[in-house]
Parts: C-alpha cells; structure tokens; sequence
C-alpha cells in the first residue's frame, strides 16, 4: 500500500477507472470532476470527491489530470485556484489529456519554479482497462519526478513505459499511437462499409476479418458498435478531430508528410459535419452509408 495520496481530476471513463483502481490497490483517492453525479459515483465507490481543486491540491501528493485537452489541462494547473497554488512542493503533476508535445515541457517549466515536479503521461487503453487498472502509462519527465511519485503509477496502470528524462517524449510518443489509432478506426469503417455494399453479411464479415491477417485492435474493438447499431460515445468522432489535428499540425511543424492520417482527418471532419461528432467514433461508417445509400445495423432493443 502506498503511503502517498492520489488524485484524479476528470472521472470521465478513463478516470473513474483510474480512479478506482487505485482504491482497489489501497491508495487513499481523491477524484474531482465538475459533474456532481461522477463525485457521487466515486464516493460510493469508496473515494473522496470533491468539485473544489483546492481541496484536492491540499490533500494530494499525486495528482492525474485525465481532462479532454491542452486547454483544461491548462486551466487545472495554472487557472483561478488551480493545482499549482495548492500542491504542496514536491508534489507530482502527471498530464494525461492527448496533447501537441511541445507543451509539456512549457509546463514543467512553470510548475518548477513552484517546486512542483510534472510527469508527461498520457494514457491509453480505453475504459475497459481503465477499469481494470491495466492502462498503458507514456510517460517522461525528470528522473526526480519519478522519484517523487513512488510506486503510485503502478497504483492505476499495467504498463507505465518510462520513455525518457523530460518531458514531452510521452506526449510525442502518444500521438504516434494516436495516428495508428485514427488511421485504424477509419480504415475499420471503410472496410465495413465496402463489404456491406458488395453484399457481405456484417457480422460473418467481422468473425472473418477478427481471425485473418487484416484484423487490428481498433477493427475487433469498434466493429461491434456498428453491429449493434450503438454509437453511445466510448471515444467521440470529434476526440479524433482533435487528436488526428495535433498529429498533422506536429508533423507540419517537422515537415513531414503524414497523407493517410490527412485522409482519415478528413473522414471525422466529414462525418461531425453531418452531426455525428459526439458520436462514438464508429460512427465514421454513417458517412459512408449516407454517401452510398447503405442500411446499417439497427440498434438494439432494450429487453
């Protein structure tokens, strides 16, 4: 058991499930989340919740931004009554919304001068292993940062992958994931739809694919949303908007050409504007469908 105290601000999918597994693990958990039912949920899990920053800066040693982007990472650590004022120095910082890898270390910086140490973390592996506390940590950052977090990481995750000495490594190595990521879920929903529209059954199309060569993580993972016709947002088509945007605006920086995430970029673009953007992001596949005419699997009816 920990003798450190966590935090985990945003109990989103990921974070609730972070959250909790660290309770499970026996570290005394803060969550704070602005939604007043996501407080009660972790409290009647077991935590202590709070919609006060301040209060969970005062009680943390650890604290896991899981928030939706730079801009909320931002404001939690340096907005009115944020983390910065209220950890207490040598307490640990770990940034796990998906972000353009040169903030990080823009960060750590400022956090320094407070004798706060920064962790470059972000996260995958999607709410089931969230919940499971088998998420994959890419973090980077001072070897002392580490040092102070202790044993907490492991608290919430199955891998934490420590991938160098500062900050923005994990950040540059999560957008990379990212690109396979949106590259997959896309090509996933193409696929189906091409399939669909030559006459193949959905669901032998999917059993076929998931046991020869072309299977990928995302096709096995998100395929199933479109079977059941459940688009309920475990990762919404405008996540990939953002995240495939940063990609394209890092390599734009690098000059380096990225044509299929442009391509894949496009598809979720093309299908938010056709108003499926807070949609689960294999809802991809109504762009195709409303393009080609296709009849997608009804959603199924709650017994």
């Amino acid at each position: 058991m920990s003798s450190k105290t966590l935090g985990v601000v945003g109990l989103g999918s990921m974070g609730f499930g972070a959250a909790v597994s660290a309770l499970k693990r026996g570290v005394a958990t803060w969550g704070l989340d602005t939604r007043a039912e996501a407080r009660e949920r972790f409290a009647a899990a077991g935590g202590r919740a709070t919609g006060a920053l301040a209060e969970l800066g005062a009680q943390c040693d650890v604290v896991v931004v899981l928030v939706v982007n730079a801009a909320q990472t931002d404001d939690v650590l340096f907005g009115a009554n944020g983390l910065a004022a209220s950890l207490k120095p040598g307490s640990v910082l770990v940034t796990s919304a998906t972000v353009d890898p040169a903030l990080p270390p823009q960060w750590e910086a400022r956090l320094l001068e407070r004798g706060l140490w920064l962790i470059d973390g972000p996260v995958s592996g999607g709410a089931k292993k969230a919940a499971d506390g088998q998420m994959t940590v890419m973090a980077s950052g001072r070897p002392e940062a580490f040092a102070a977090a202790g044993d907490v990481l492991d608290a919430f995750a199955g891998k934490v992958y420590r991938l160098g000495d500062r900050a923005g490594v994990g950040s540059t190595v999560k957008m990379v994931n990212q690109h396979l990521a949106g590259v997959h879920i896309a090509a996933a929903c193409e696929a189906m739809a091409l399939g669909m529209r030559a006459g193949a059954d959905p669901r032998q199309l999917y059993e076929v694919i998931c046991n020869s060569a072309g299977m990928s993580w995302m096709f096995q993972n998100r395929v199933p949303h479109i079977l059941d016709g459940d688009y309920t947002p475990l990762s919404a088509v405008n996540i990939f908007v953002k995240d495939l945007g940063i990609v394209l605006d890092a390599a734009h920086q690098l000059a380096f050409p990225l044509p299929l995430a442009a391509a894949a970029h496009q598809l979720y673009l093309a299908t938010a504007a056709a108003g499926h953007g807070a949609e689960d992001d294999s809802a991809v596949i109504k762009f195709y469908a409303e393009l080609a005419g296709l009849e997608l699997p009804p959603a199924k009816e709650v017994e």
